[in-house]
């Protein structure tokens, strides 16, 4: 698995904190090469530019100084319920983890609720990881490790957040920063955003 470590790992934390920027030869030097996985359920009630745009800037923003994404795979129009082998892109990106040759080092995931649902993680980490591949998550600051208690618990509690969120949706009764949303009347379980 190509991760980095010692020093090459310590010193890309410091020149992060530091605010110094990627050049290109620095990427080649860190090495480490992300695939960008992200997903946004329906096209009807969100803006495609604008939600790949955000998922990718939080990407981009966890693996500075550590690599650069090389590739990208953003499924639209897929549930999170939907398992990966059932969404076109996350089934390509799989596809692509089997090819020695594939191109990149880890997978960088803009927000766990939206790649991920109920145990999917455990799965889908573990046979990336199988394959010499790891995964970040902003939410775990960097690569996940699934053997540390710390990782789990988070990623059991992520879990059954997206779990939550569906079923709320679902029912219209999600609540979230940007947008308070309600039920609408006349018996559609849709949601729709209020004023706030």
């Amino acid at each position: 698995m190509a991760v980095l470590g010692g020093r090459a790992f310590v010193s890309a934390v410091a020149g992060r904190r530091r605010g110094s920027r990627l050049d290109s030869g620095s990427v080649a030097q860190v090495g480490l090469r992300f695939a960008f996985y992200g997903r946004m359920s329906t096209s009807e009630f969100q803006d495609a530019v604008t939600s790949r745009g955000w998922q990718r800037s939080v990407s981009e923003e966890l693996v500075e100084g550590f690599g650069a994404i090389v590739v990208e795979f953003f499924d639209e129009g897929c549930s999170r319920r939907w398992s990966w082998s059932d969404r076109p892109a996350a089934a390509a990106l799989l596809a692509a983890v089997a090819d020695p040759g594939r191109g990149f080092d880890a997978v960088v995931v803009g927000e766990y609720e939206r790649a991920f649902y109920g145990d999917q993680f455990r799965q889908v980490v573990a046979r990336l990881n199988a394959a010499g591949v790891q995964v970040w998550l902003p939410e775990a600051g960097g690569p996940v490790e699934l053997g540390s208690p710390v990782h789990e618990a988070l990623m059991v509690l992520l879990g059954a957040q997206a779990q939550r969120e569906v079923v709320g949706s679902a029912q219209g009764l999600v609540d979230t920063s940007s947008v308070r949303l309600r039920p609408r009347l006349r018996g559609c379980h849709r949601a729709q955003a209020l004023p706030a």
